[in-house]
């Protein structure tokens, strides 16, 4: 992982199978003049950072993982006290409600995370059984919020579309007779954005009430209680693997270089700017790009305490980037309802388009704030 003040000239290599291959036992030391040690990348390292995390001699699994991995239970067990607090229904202005859910999964995540990266550091049976359900939570709490974002979303940009038609320009006729087209395309597309958009909110509506409903189910089942009980437990007690008592780059450093490394490889991976007409078929590699970005986000603060700042903003694009793909499929969906008029077709058949233009707008972000520049180009 890059420490603060390394450079960011980075080629991947395609990513091994965990222990084997070239650097498989490195301990994450750049090497100089760009050159990667044992043919590795010459990438970001691991052997120090901040919040008081020093050499890798110091990175063991008791003074780092099992800390890092009680505090986030505390967390988790903190958001669920004040979820419990305010639990009114969202609709009902439950904002405090919603604030203690967004935390329980902010926490789910990073043990969940941190289980999968450094799964041979820890006892694999318990790691696997409670990363499974803190999955199943984590997915289960995300659906209202999603439905909700995307509601807003696709509300905006119909509003967006169809607002006020522009005023001619004055001055030369070309220019008022691009706007009057303008506004004939407006005026059209106004016909249908009402009812596209009232079509919206019943479908998206009833969604994020069923996810409201499930949630609150999950939340009082047996299986959740489980799952509160072990991170319960967690929060005083982190089971840890046998033989891994002192041990540092195995445990630690090259679970979170590989982690690294599959992140790198999958960005190298993604399609080049210039591959012609959208496909959908892309979207795949992008949510697993966004997904190892995440996983690489964990390892970095587990090991140097901190998420890495000069990630925050492509991070942020590949969040954008999902919606913005669900968003479009959404107004796909419902332009697919049965008899609907053909002018809420057309709306919703020209919010598909604008949103695919935000997925793409996404990817260019992305690319242009990525840091590892020389990354997005298999080597």
């Amino acid at each position: 992982m890059r420490r603060p003040d390394q450079q960011t000239t980075t080629r991947p290599t395609k990513d091994p199978a965990p222990g084997t291959g070239p650097g498989a036992d490195a301990t994450g030391d750049t090497a100089p003049d760009g050159a990667g040690e044992r043919g590795r990348p010459a990438g970001p390292g691991l052997t120090g950072g901040p919040s008081g995390i020093g050499p890798a001699g110091d990175l063991t699994t008791e003074a780092v993982l099992a800390p890092y991995l009680r505090g986030q239970a505390a967390d988790f067990l903190r958001s669920l006290r004040l979820h419990h607090e305010h639990s009114a229904p969202a609709e009902s202005g439950g904002h405090d409600a919603a604030a203690a859910t967004r935390a329980l999964r902010r926490a789910a995540r990073r043990i969940s995370g941190s289980l999968h990266t450094f799964r041979a550091a820890l006892d694999p049976h318990w790691a696997d059984q409670l990363r499974a359900e803190l999955a199943w939570l984590s997915g289960i709490l995300a659906r209202e919020h999603a439905y909700a974002n995307r509601l807003t979303r696709l509300v905006e940009a119909l509003h967006q579309l169809s607002g006020p038609a522009l005023p001619a320009a004055r001055g030369a006729r070309a220019a008022g007779e691009s706007a009057a087209s303008d506004a004939q395309g407006r005026a059209a597309l106004g016909v249908g954005a009402a009812r596209a958009g009232a079509l919206l909110e019943r479908r998206l509506t009833l969604a994020r009430t069923r996810s409201h409903s499930a949630a609150l189910q999950a939340l009082g089942s047996s299986r959740f209680h489980a799952v509160a009980d072990a991170v319960a437990l967690l929060a005083s007690d982190v089971p840890l693997a046998p033989g891994t008592t002192g041990r540092t780059s195995e445990a630690l450093l090259e679970p979170a270089e590989r982690a690294e490394q599959r992140l790198l490889t999958a960005v190298a991976a993604l399609p080049p700017e210039d591959t012609g007409p959208y496909n959908e078929a892309q979207d795949a590699a992008w949510h697993q790009a966004r997904l190892l970005l995440r996983l690489h986000r964990y390892a970095h603060e587990v090991v140097l305490g901190a998420a890495d700042p000069a990630l925050a903003t492509p991070g942020h694009a590949l969040d954008l980037h999902r919606d913005a793909v669900e968003a479009a499929a959404a107004a796909a969906a419902a332009a697919r309802t049965p008899r609907i008029a053909p002018a809420t077709a057309y709306a919703l058949g020209v919010l598909h388009a604008d949103q695919r233009h935000e997925v793409e707008a996404a990817r260019t972000v992305f690319r242009e704030t990525w840091p590892y520049a020389t990354a997005l180009t298999v080597s």
